[in-house]
């Protein structure tokens, strides 16, 4: 007998949507079965008209902790997950000190996370400057893969990786089969903003600038053959270089970010909306649509980047960049999505298929017999207004404040058990590559 059975008229599945039944024995997918079968199970639950999505899989969030925690910790970060419909996350290594550089920072990671968990965490290492040798041991101790820099990161602990230091990275990464994960700004198009408002500091972040980081990174993963994601693609600008490097078998993948794909520059009215590269024009944002639908884009995740509110006090010159959204990432999209004639089976390939992929987080990604039953009920027809105040990350900040969106997530089953108030979620390793 099987432990659970969900039933959903709306089961969105590795091949499409279709009525299905889902069985869950061990904490695993049985079976994926016919809407009507008669299966014996200990619990059952018809969702109806209810979406059935496999948990998401988030592999750009900014936990913060240790050393950062008041900015946000994996206690609160991880609620606010299952609360969207993430159950597994992949926490970058820097803002949090210190930053996941070398082994010992990965046992304090590890350390700090162990049982404050709601949903799977497995963690990013670091690629600095000085930190080549500490490369290799991370990948053996289990980290996805390594997050690097060519401009600025925002906190000193973090500096970028010059362009030979970058080459020398890249080759060390690919020597052992490793994914380089990439901030990709030319510093050299980076700009002090001419004032305090949104228009001057978004022509201080131009699309040039990415594009010429994109190139060189391109050039690097064709001269190393490593395996290399662009991360939080905000211009569409990009997109002709990654198609290209696509189109020539070239190992690099891409992302966007929820914010990229429903916001625009018009929209930005305080510094909740500020991030780097920036929110651009929305001419821009239909064109990483296009991406998305193309599949030169692969990925859409937070990069959930919390803050004390003090650091968002100012102006768009001086505030933290980072957006909160990472409770909210699935019906923002999901909104927006299917405006532009999007299903739920794109959502939760671009959602969560496609990062568990990416990155080769184990047992994620969608459900198929041998899974883990990570699932989640998501009504996505309703709408519900974004109150800050039912929020579940540390500072209720967020640019989608009072913003009407639609689809609503009513339960997330981690290994086939909703997910409550004690900490249930796992530390993931990566698959052995």
């Amino acid at each position: 007998m099987d432990d659970l059975l969900i039933r959903s008229r709306r089961t969105v599945l590795p091949d499409g949507e279709r009525p299905a039944a889902v069985s869950v024995r061990g904490g695993r997918i049985a079976a994926v079965s016919a809407h009507d079968a008669v299966l014996p199970a200990a619990e059952s639950v018809d969702l109806g008209d209810v979406a059935l999505l496999p948990g998401l899989v988030d592999t750009h969030v900014h936990v913060n902790e240790p050393g950062r925690t008041e900015w946000e910790g994996f206690a609160t970060a991880t609620r606010a997950a299952a609360a969207g419909g993430v159950t597994a996350l992949v926490d970058m290594p820097l803002n949090a000190l210190p930053p996941t550089v070398d082994p010992s920072a990965l046992a304090a990671k590890r350390a700090a996370a162990e049982g404050a968990c709601a949903v799977d965490v497995g963690f990013w290492g670091g690629a600095i400057p000085g930190n080549l040798a500490s490369l290799r041991p991370l990948h053996d101790l289990g980290v996805f893969g390594f997050k690097c820099f060519t401009s600025d990161s925002g906190v000193p602990e973090f500096p970028p990786l010059a362009p030979a230091e970058m080459r020398a990275a890249f080759r060390e990464i690919a020597s052992f089969g490793g994914l380089v994960i990439v901030h990709a700004e030319d510093p050299g198009s980076l700009l002090p903003p001419a004032g305090g408002d949104y228009p001057a500091f978004l022509a201080s972040r131009p699309p040039s600038a990415e594009r010429r980081a994109v190139e060189q990174v391109v050039g690097l993963a064709a001269e190393t053959g490593v395996r290399a994601h662009i991360l939080h693609l905000s211009s569409a600008s990009c997109l002709e270089v990654l198609a290209k490097a696509r189109a020539d078998g070239l190992p690099v993948t891409a992302e966007t970010c929820p914010h990229y794909l429903t916001l625009s520059a018009g929209d930005a009215v305080a510094t909740t909306f500020k991030c780097c590269p920036p929110i651009r024009d929305e001419a821009n944002r239909e064109m990483l649509w296009q991406g998305l639908a193309s599949g030169v884009i692969s990925c859409v995740v937070s990069d959930h980047s919390p803050s004390t509110p003090e650091l968002k006090l100012g102006d768009f010159a001086t505030a933290w960049g980072g957006v909160s959204s990472l409770q909210l990432g699935l019906p923002a999209v999901w909104t927006a999505a299917r405006e532009r004639g999007h299903g739920l089976a794109s959502v939760v390939r671009w959602m969560s298929e496609a990062p568990a992929a990416l990155a080769g987080v184990p047992g994620k990604g969608g459900i198929a017999a041998g899974n883990d039953a990570d699932l989640v009920a998501f009504a996505p027809d309703e709408p519900f207004t974004v109150d800050p105040a039912a929020l579940h990350h540390r500072h209720p900040l967020t640019p989608y404040a009072g913003r009407t969106l639609t689809g609503v997530v009513r339960t997330t089953w981690l290994r086939g058990v909703p997910i409550a108030d004690e900490p249930a979620g796992r530390l993931l390793t990566a698959e052995a590559r």
